[in-house]
C-alpha cells in the first residue's frame, strides 16, 4: 500500500520510513520478518513488515492456557467453593469468554497502532503519565511469571520423582527453577517467530494427551457421584468466575503485543473470535477436568505442590507424558508473559534491547520462585491472592484504555507513531506536562476503590463486606467506575501529529529550518500563479 511521504495510514501506522529508529531504516524490507531472533523493539511495525495472519493468534491463546493452575483452580471451585459439575462448566465459560473476549477487543488497538500494549497506553496516559499504571502492571508481571514458574519446576520435579525416585530437595529445587526460567528467558529472548512455532506444536501435542486424559477419566471417575453433588450458592458461584477471569485479564495489556505485525486489512471481528476459541478450547476442558477430579480426591485444590497429585491421580503412562507437554506449556505461557514484560521494560525506561530487558523479569522470578517453594506456606492461598490483586490491577487500565480506544475508532489518526516514540514536549501525547490528567485521574480513583471491595490472604479492604466485595466482583467494579470516569470527564486534547521519525532529532534550529523550507516549498506555487497573473 501507498502511504504519502509523512502522512499516517488511518489506522495509525506510519510509512515504512518513518516509523523505525535510523539503525533499522537502511535494512531490507523482509529482514526484521524474515529473521529468527526478532530484533525489533517497542517501535511501531512499518506497513511493509505487517505479514501476521489473524490465525497465528489461535495457537497463541491455546499455548497461553496450557496450564495445569487450571486443574487446580477446577478443584477449588469444587472443593471450596461448593459448585456442582453444570455450576463449574458454567463458570469456567462465562469467565473464559468474558476475559479473553476483552483480550480479543483490545487486542484490535495492536492492529491499529503497531505497537505492544504497553507503548500504545502511552497514548492514552500521556508519555509521562503511562510510567503508574505501567509500573504497576510491570510488577503484576513479576508476580504472575513466580507463578509460573514454580508451577513448572513443581512438574519437573514430578516427573523426576515419577522416573528416577528422586525426591525434592532444597538443591534441586534451586536448579530445577533456574533451568526453568533459563529456558522461558531462551524462549521469549528469541522473539515472535520462534513462540509461533512453539505454540503450534505445543497446542497439538497438548490436544492429545488431554483427550488421552479425558478418556481416562471417563472410564474410572464414579460419575454418579459427580453429578450428584448438590449446586452452590449464586455468591459461590460468581466469586468463581471472577477467580477463574483473573487469569484471563491479565493477559489484556499483552494482547496488542501479538496483533501488531497483523496488516490494517485484517478484521476486528477474527481477531476476538480466534482469540476467545483458541482460549476456550483449552481453558474449559482443564476447569472442569480439576474439577472432576478434586470428587475423588479433594487433596488437588489443596496441595502446597500443585502438580504433585497427578502422579497419583494418573497411571504412570499417562501422568509422565501429560507433565513433560505441562511443563512445555508452562515454559510458553511464561514465554508469552516475558516476551511482553521486554517491552514493558523498554517502555518504563530500561536502555536494553527487547531480548535482554526481559532478563530482568526472569532474575525477579527466579527470586521470587525460590521465596515460593521453599518459605510459603500455602501455594494456593498465595496464588489465589496475588490472582485477586491482579485483577483488580489490570481491571483499572482496561476500563481506561478501552474507553480510548472507543473514541480513536473514527479518527483520521488513530495512533501516531512518531509520537509514541516522542517523548519530549514536542510529542502528541505530551497533555499536560507529559500527564493525561482525566486518564490518570480514572485510573488512580478505580484502582483505589477495586481494593477496598478486595479480601485475601495478603490484605482487606474497607469495603470487602458489601455485595461485589463478598462476590468477588471488586475487579468489574474497578473497570466500569474506570470507564465511566474516563468518559464523563472532558475528553483529552491531543497536541499536533509530531514529525515523522526518520533520523535522530538535530536540534531546535534545526527543526525550524527544515519547517521553514517545507513553508517555502508550499508557497512557490501561490508565487508563481500570482507572477503569471500580473504579467
Amino acid at each position: 500500500m501507498a502511504v504519502s511521504p509523512g502522512v499516517s495510514h488511518a489506522d495509525g501506522a506510519a510509512p515504512a520510513h518513518s516509523s523505525a529508529p535510523t539503525s533499522d531504516s537502511a535494512t531490507p524490507a523482509t529482514a526484521v520478518i524474515d529473521e529468527t531472533v526478532e530484533s525489533r523493539g517497542i517501535e511501531p511495525v512499518p506497513d511493509h513488515e505487517r505479514r501476521g495472519r489473524v490465525r497465528e493468534l489461535f495457537p497463541t491463546w491455546v499455548a497461553a492456557n496450557i496450564s495445569v493452575l487450571l486443574l487446580t483452580m477446577g478443584a477449588g471451585l469444587v472443593v471450596f467453593n461448593g459448585l456442582n459439575f453444570w455450576q463449574v462448566l458454567l463458570a469456567a465459560s462465562v469467565a473464559g469468554g468474558v476475559s479473553f473476549g476483552l483480550v480479543g477487543l483490545l487486542s484490535v488497538s495492536g492492529k491499529w497502532g503497531g505497537a505492544p500494549g504497553a507503548m500504545l497506553s502511552r497514548a492514552t496516559f500521556g508519555v509521562r503519565g503511562n510510567y503508574f499504571p505501567g509500573m504497576i502492571l510491570w510488577v503484576a508481571r513479576f508476580g504472575w511469571e513466580t507463578i509460573n514458574a514454580v508451577t513448572g519446576a513443581y512438574a519437573v520435579l514430578t516427573v523426576l520423582r515419577l522416573l528416577f525416585g528422586i525426591e525434592s530437595s532444597t538443591p534441586l529445587v534451586v536448579v530445577t527453577l533456574l533451568l526453568f526460567v533459563g529456558v522461558t528467558f531462551l524462549v521469549s529472548g528469541m522473539g515472535r517467530k520462534v513462540l509461533n512455532l512453539c505454540n503450534t506444536w505445543s497446542t497439538y501435542f497438548f490436544g492429545l494427551f488431554t483427550v488421552l486424559v479425558l478418556g481416562y477419566l471417563v472410564t474410572t471417575i464414579d460419575w454418579a457421584e459427580v453429578f450428584s453433588r448438590p449446586a452452590g450458592g449464586t455468591a459461590m458461584l460468581i466469586a468463581g468466575i471472577g477467580t477463574i477471569a483473573a487469569g484471563g485479564i491479565s493477559w489484556i495489556p499483552t494482547g496488542p503485543d501479538f496483533a501488531r505485525y497483523l496488516p490494517h486489512s485484517a478484521e476486528g471481528r477474527k481477531i476476538f473470535g480466534t482469540t476467545v476459541s483458541g482460549a476456550l478450547l483449552v481453558l474449559v476442558p482443564m476447569v472442569l477436568m480439576g474439577g472432576v477430579m478434586s470428587v475423588k480426591d479433594p487433596a488437588l485444590a489443596k496441595t502446597d505442590d500443585p502438580v504433585s497429585f497427578l502422579g497419583e491421580a494418573l497411571p504412570l503412562w499417562l501422568a509422565v507424558p501429560y507433565l513433560v507437554i505441562a511443563v512445555i506449556g508452562m515454559v510458553l505461557i511464561n514465554s508469552l508473559s516475558m516476551y511482553s514484560a521486554g517491552f514493558t521494560a523498554q517502555t518504563m525506561g530500561v536502555k536494553l534491547p527487547r531480548a535482554w530487558a526481559v532478563s530482568v523479569n526472569a532474575v525477579i522470578s527466579l527470586v521470587g520462585g525460590l521465596l515460593l517453594m521453599l518459605v510459603a506456606k500455602s501455594f494456593y492461598g498465595s496464588f489465589i491472592s496475588f490472582l485477586s490483586l491482579l485483577a483488580v490491577s489490570f481491571s483499572a487500565w482496561v476500563g481506561v484504555y478501552g474507553v480510548d480506544m472507543l473514541r480513536r475508532r473514527d479518527r483520521a489518526v488513530r495512533y501516531d507513531p512518531a509520537g509514541l516514540l516522542d517523548t519530549s514536549r514536542t510529542s502528541r501525547y505530551w497533555y499536560v506536562g507529559g500527564y493525561c490528567w482525566q486518564a490518570m485521574t480514572a485510573w488512580g480513583i478505580a484502582l483505589l476503590l477495586g481494593l477496598a471491595f478486595t479480601t485475601c490472604d495478603w490484605f482487606t479492604g474497607p469495603l470487602h463486606s458489601t455485595w461485589i466485595g463478598e462476590n468477588g466482583l471488586g475487579w468489574a467494579a474497578t473497570a466500569l467506575l474506570a470507564a465511566l470516569l474516563f468518559a464523563v470527564l472532558p475528553a483529552p486534547r491531543e497536541g499536533e501529529a509530531s514529525a515523522p521519525v526518520s533520523a535522530p532529532r538535530q536540534g531546535d534550529a534545526q527543526d525550524e529550518q527544515d519547517a521553514q523550507e517545507a513553508r517555502d516549498a508550499q508557497a512557490a506555487p501561490d508565487e508563481q500563479a500570482a507572477g503569471a497573473q500580473r504579467g
